[in-house]
This record gives C-alpha cells, sequence and structure tokens, in this order.
C-alpha cells in the first residue's frame, strides 16, 4: 500500500552490511549516553530535564549567554561627583532615572558598564508584578541569567523603599547582584523591601511608562506568560 520496494527491503533487512551499520549506530548512542528515544543532548551533555518547549528554551538561552558574559566585575571609572543619568528606551516609551553614585557606587558603574557595553539591547521587562515591580536586565528573559559577574548589596540608611519609581538591584542573596534590576510600583508593602536590595536610582521622568508595562509572572505554575515589553537599549548622561 505505501509503495515500498519489498524485495529490496527484505534484501537490505538481511544484509550484513546493513546490520552492520546498525550495530554500529546501537553502539555509538550507548557510548554517548543514549538511554533511549528520543534523546537530547545539550554543548555534548545529555539531558534528562523536562522537555517541553518553556524549558528548553530557557536551558538554551542561558547555555548561549556565555557568548556575551564578562568574565569580572568591571573597574570603578564614574565620578562620584558628578550626576549621572540613565534613559531606558523601551517599547512603551522612555524612562529617565537620576543615578546615585554616591550612595551605591559599584551598583551605578557596573550598571553602567553593561549599558554601554549593549548589555540591555534588545532585552525583555520579563518579570512585571501589578501593583509591585517591573524587573528587567536579563537578555535570557527568563531570570536566571547573569552578566558572568557578581557583587554585594549597598545599603545606605538615607534610602528605603517608600514610594514608587525606585530604581533596584535584583538578587538571589546579599553577593548575588549582577545585571537585573527592579522599578518599584506605589505600594506601601514594598518597605519590606529596605536592607535586602541595593537602591541606586530613581525615575524622574516616565513613570506612567512603567505603570504600562505588561504584566507578566515567568514563575507562575502552568502559565505560559505573554510577550514582555522590550527594552530597546539604554542612553547613559554625564553631568
Amino acid at each position: 500500500d505505501l509503495g515500498l520496494d519489498t524485495e529490496q527491503f527484505m534484501a537490505d533487512l538481511e544484509s550484513e552490511a546493513v546490520v552492520e551499520a546498525v550495530a554500529s549506530d546501537y553502539q555509538s548512542g550507548l557510548d554517548i549516553g543514549v538511554q533511549g528515544t528520543p534523546a537530547f543532548f545539550m554543548d555534548g551533555e545529555p539531558f534528562v530535564g523536562p522537555t517541553d518547549f518553556n524549558s528548553m528554551s530557557t536551558l538554551m538561552n542561558l547555555l548561549l549567554l556565555d557568548e556575551i558574559q564578562f568574565s569580572e566585575c568591571p573597574p570603578m571609572e564614574i565620578d562620584l561627583n558628578k550626576e549621572y543619568y540613565a534613559t531606558m528606551h523601551t517599547a512603551k516609551g522612555d524612562i529617565t532615572f537620576q543615578l546615585f553614585p554616591d550612595k551605591a557606587p559599584m551598583a551605578v558603574n557596573n550598571f553602567i558598564f553593561l549599558a554601554q557595553n549593549g548589555w540591555y539591547d534588545d532585552t525583555t521587562f520579563h518579570r512585571v508584578l501589578p501593583g509591585f515591580i517591573a524587573q528587567g536586565g536579563d537578555p535570557t528573559g527568563t531570570g536566571y541569567g547573569s552578566p558572568g559577574f557578581a557583587y554585594g548589596i549597598e545599603v545606605s540608611p538615607d534610602l528605603v523603599f517608600d514610594r514608587e519609581g525606585l530604581l533596584a538591584m535584583a538578587n538571589a542573596g546579599p553577593t548575588s547582584n549582577g545585571s537585573q534590576f527592579f522599578i518599584t510600583h506605589d505600594n506601601p508593602d514594598i518597605i519590606q523591601l529596605s536592607g535586602q536590595y541595593t537602591i541606586f536610582g530613581i525615575v524622574i521622568e516616565g513613570m506612567e511608562v512603567v505603570y504600562e508595562l505588561t504584566p507578566r509572572n515567568p514563575s507562575a505554575d502552568g502559565v505560559i506568560p505573554p510577550p514582555g515589553d522590550a527594552l530597546l537599549g539604554i542612553t547613559i548622561e554625564v553631568k
């Protein structure tokens, strides 16, 4: 019914050359760790984790991130006596911040370094929780990516999470600041973040854009979030 050449098929099935080829391929699979089909390998290593699209996409993005990561923190190059401003150019409009080099010199220095080296170009606001924060700064869009270096938090007694528009470093612990940042919404509960995250700037123009960013929570179980809004790039101004 399939139009198969049954004589050729039977000849191949019994052919010593075909049997040897199949046996060789089978042994090659065993040698590299194939346990069954389908089998997945990432960067030459067997992969035994979840194989749904979102999981595989996340892992591939993280593997590719090492092509643009840095090996160490950049040298301190900002002038603490100057004023620094950063404008995020987003798909929804511009957001301009005044940075706080005197309060958080490491965060400001590293943020400016990454911005000027294109790290934030064409990334996304991957976590936007209405009434709480908008988070970005990860080229993988997963929330797991880092620039290849990490540094400690800087807490100033003059700065607490008591207002909207604060620009702060996201982290997974006191020594894990990297490239991810968040912007606060107007919510009295954000005061609980004080002392745990570095505040290094504040919105001076474009707060309405922050509130227009598309809500999404990549950590929500069983929910595929909508695409995040693009962060096209960041412009730094020094006065």
